[in-house]
């Protein structure tokens, strides 16, 4: 193609792990002309929001949503829960687990991290032999990034809740659901979750901008005794105003008309409908990826993440020069990498919006990229994925597992 072009053709190809493309339906929702965020119009837009998003969370509390971005939503769910000097309890994930520690340190909190090699999520056992460790119970928060964007590593929540009551430790449970949100099961009050911490970009399809503090009736009570400061993170502000369907300070007004059609849409398709399609477009993209003699970053199989895929390239090859050939050539844009493996790995999202077509599509660009990229590969990865996506397709029909 001509490197002098001023105009591509077609849609860009988003497969970061978010944000990711906002559909066209919630964009026709959001193009409305501004209202009176005073007026009555507005409170019967704000509790349909309210009560909406209650049941992606899958709670019958409380979901305090934040004109922000999740990092906000993070320090919401510290500042609103703990003190200066409190001891809490991360897992080293990925790049964001560690970004939500530096941020508990700035705070003024005393964060204690697990390490891991980056390739597996959070161990139920490491947390529960730490928990049982501090007799004092010094730890007052356990944080977990549900699934870790930067690496694709899901963590079982379900079984750090248990980790946690075996101790008989009375630590808060914080998890960060960011980018498994609205894609993959997800039960705040039925696991126990004190505080969960989401955003709007990923699997709710919304543009970036807003998040959320789900909470407990256990995080509320330690709301009243947190001493760390707070003012626009204020729980108390934003429940107060919102029992009548307003918020304490300008709210994300249009964001709020996409959060309701995204709710009736996520509803329209079915959540564990939404949850079987994730599924399904990460595992063939993880077979994709081994047809092309590549290893996934994360190395153990009940880690896997239904939304992400990190593909770690060989030792000497650069992950870099793959995502800048296919943007050039195909106008596809796949994540970027961090840490230990900076330059080694890439990483493919299928989140959001997709269908078994986009992912063949997102295959496909990775395919070509790597050929035109020069980094040495198997062909046949999409022809892998095909095959598996056909199988699936078959086995739903005649109700046997592909």
């Amino acid at each position: 193609m001509s490197k002098n072009a001023s105009r591509t053709a077609g849609r860009h190809f988003l497969q970061i792990p978010g944000p990711t493309p906002v559909p066209d339906r919630i964009l026709r929702a959001m193009d409305t002309p501004v209202i009176d965020h005073r007026g009555p119009g507005f409170a019967t837009v704000a509790k349909q929001s309210l009560e909406g998003i209650k049941t992606i969370f899958k709670t019958t509390n409380p979901v305090i949503i934040y004109t922000a971005t999740g990092t906000g939503a993070w320090e919401a769910a510290l500042v609103n829960t703990l003190s200066a000097g409190d001891k809490v309890l991360m897992v080293e994930t990925g790049q964001f687990a560690t970004l939500w520690k530096k941020l508990a340190e700035k705070l003024g909190l005393k964060p204690e991290l697990i390490p891991t090699d980056w390739r597996i999520g959070a161990d139920p056992a490491l947390v529960e032999a730490r928990l049982r460790e501090d007799k004092g119970h010094e730890i007052k928060a356990v944080c977990i990034v549900h699934n870790e964007t930067s690496t694709g590593a899901l963590s079982p929540i379900a079984e750090i809740r248990k980790a946690i009551d075996a101790a008989k430790h009375p630590a808060l449970l914080i998890v960060d659901t960011i980018s498994s949100l609205a894609s993959a099961d997800y039960r705040h009050d039925e696991w126990g979750v004190d505080v969960t911490v989401g955003g709007s970009q990923k699997g709710l399809m919304l543009p970036p901008g807003m998040s959320f503090n789900a909470v407990s009736d256990k995080a509320l009570k330690a709301a009243a005794t947190s001493k760390l400061p707070k003012s626009f993170w204020s729980w108390e502000d934003m429940i107060a105003a919102n029992k009548t369907g307003y918020f304490p300070y300008t709210p994300a007004t249009n964001m709020l008309h996409g959060l309701n059609v995204a709710i009736d849409m996520l509803h329209e398709e079915g959540l564990d409908n939404v949850f079987a399609r994730h599924d399904r477009h990460a595992e063939a993209t993880r077979r994709a990826v081994r047809a092309w003699g590549f290893e996934v970053l994360v190395k153990d199989a009940k880690y896997f993440s239904p939304t992400i895929t990190a593909v770690l390239l060989p030792e000497g090859q650069n992950a870099d020069k793959l995502r800048a050939v296919a943007l050039d050539n195909f106008d596809i844009s796949y994540g970027l990498s961090f840490g230990p493996f900076f330059g080694r790995f890439f990483r493919i999202g299928h989140l959001g919006d997709t269908n078994d077509l986009t992912i063949i599509a997102a295959l496909a660009g990775a395919e070509m990229g790597l050929e035109l990229a020069g980094i040495p590969f198997k062909k046949g990865g999409v022809q892998a994925a095909m095959d598996y996506l056909v199988s699936a397709h078959q086995g739903a029909a005649t109700g046997k597992a592909a």
